[in-house]
């Protein structure tokens, strides 16, 4: 009788269509057809000279060169007129891309476009054509490119605040030049950050993602674009089951300010973070590690000048919750700079509300020409300094001090090295660079003075005189 019931559910079971078993899995095919039309190909071109490395044996002679020729010799190798001068080689290499505007306008990675001298887009239908680079943001990792055509089809933003881990998402692109292949997954986490990335909080998936898939886009089964697909986690240089794409928020944030004025600009603080861990909370009197703590405040900073100190724990930005510190920098970063903003902090145990005026970002390369512009600028005695590091201060176990970088004949002399951090001058605390050059230009020619070194674990006193 058992038996008979087993066999009997076991045929009504092969009677139930396949479908119902797979109603709950996605169907990509419609995506496949209609968004795989969106996506380009991309190639970028580098021109590089590179010497032949070849030395002719003897001078060039055309009379030789063509007796060779008479009976089917090429010539003798190295022996063009110009045997050693240098060779244009062409350094290719290819990536993926999307079309977000009908008029010709692409994302992609600014890794697969920087430094080329020449990037083709292949559209779906096989026709390349050169883009021009609007603008590249090396932050983001992302690209904007223009082509000249018009009527091309564009793709559906979607909203990456919706997405669910778990969810289904497809990425299409060109893995190792093989254009228009589809590969499906599922979000594995948001808002990962990853090591020098604090600008985008990326979308992990289980996508396939290899080498060529970079600056394509990825879908959500409503075949809408919620990511950029920018970076893989591999020991092996291909894909091992890790895949991280840029928000289509961030990136489309980022592509307007490029297509529009060719750079991106970004909100500032000026402000050292780190996270709050069970022991920190403790200290704080905190009743969760929620927030950022400030572990450092630049001199006449956005920070600085609206009054956020060391020790301070960011638990508010705007209308924004720090749940953890990496959540300020891109909220941070995606603010106007101008704007002014409230910020929700914990000090001394006690919350209290701080409005601060955010600024713009440095640039690199004004990131350079400052440091540039400090490390040229002598003082009084001869030495260039800058200030500690939080990590340097705690390195030391020092709460002030600058940090030796060069020293003049002079003060070598005296005893002063580089890699000295300088305490004291005349038993006064030094807190910055600023504070010691102003107490520098304070003290009478002729006198001397001491300063209080700590060099190699120990602190000692090195006497020098103001000669100038």
């Amino acid at each position: 009788m058992q038996l008979n019931k087993f066999i009997g559910l076991l045929f009504v079971t092969f009677l139930i269509p396949a479908s119902v078993f797979a109603v709950t899995l996605p169907d990509f095919t419609e995506l496949a057809e209609t968004q795989g039309k969106t996506v380009v190909n991309i190639t970028s071109i580098k021109n590089a000279s590179t010497p032949s490395g070849n030395t002719p044996p003897f001078p060039y002679d055309e009379q030789l060169q063509e007796f060779f020729k008479r009976f089917g010799i090429p010539g003798l190798p190295g022996m063009p007129p110009n045997g050693n001068a240098p060779r244009e080689k062409q350094v290719m290499g290819t990536g993926s891309g999307f079309i977000i505007n009908s008029k010709g306008i692409v994302i992609t990675n600014a890794h697969v476009v920087n430094d080329a001298d020449t990037v083709i887009v292949k559209l779906n239908d096989q026709k390349e054509i050169q883009a021009e680079v609007l603008g590249i943001d090396k932050r983001t990792d992302v690209a904007v490119l223009k082509i000249k055509a018009d009527n091309l089809p564009q793709v559906k933003i979607g909203d990456p605040g919706k997405l669910k881990v778990g969810e289904w998402v497809a990425a299409i692109g060109s893995p190792f030049g093989l254009e228009s292949t589809m590969t499906v997954g599922v979000v594995s986490a948001l808002g990962r950050n990853l090591p020098q990335e604090n600008y985008v909080p990326f979308i992990q998936t289980d996508v396939a993602i290899n080498p060529g898939n970079s600056g394509g886009p990825l879908f959500n089964t409503s075949g809408e674009v919620v990511g950029i697909n920018s970076q893989i986690y591999s020991r092996t240089g291909g894909y091992m089951g890790l895949s991280f794409a840029i928000p289509i928020d961030v990136a489309i944030n980022v592509a307007e300010q490029l297509e529009s004025d060719g750079k991106v600009s970004r909100g500032w603080l000026g402000i050292a973070i780190q996270e709050i861990s069970k022991e920190l909370s403790e200290s704080f009197n905190m009743k969760s590690t929620q927030g950022a703590l400030v572990a450092g405040v630049e001199k006449e900073s956005p920070a600085d000048k609206g009054g956020l100190k060391p020790g301070d724990v960011i638990l508010k930005f705007g209308e924004n919750d720090i749940k953890i510190s990496s959540d300020l920098p891109k909220f941070v970063s995606s603010t106007k700079p101008g704007s002014k903003i409230p910020l929700n902090i914990l000090r001394q145990g006690k919350e209290k509300q701080l409005e601060i005026t955010i600024g713009e970002m440095p640039t690199e390369d004004m990131v350079v020409a400052r440091k540039n512009n400090e490390q040229t600028q002598k003082n009084r005695i001869g030495l260039i300094v800058k200030d500690l590091t939080p990590q340097q201060k705690k390195q030391i176990k020092e709460n002030a001090g600058v940090l030796v970088l060069d020293v003049a004949e002079a003060a070598l002399n005296a005893g002063i090295r580089k890699g000295d951090v300088i305490l004291g001058l005349n038993n006064n605390p030094v807190s910055s660079v600023q504070s010691f050059n102003q107490d520098l230009k304070k003290v009478k020619k002729g006198k001397t003075i001491a300063l209080l070194i700590y060099r190699n674990g120990d602190t000692l006193y090195v006497p020098i005189k103001i000669t100038n």
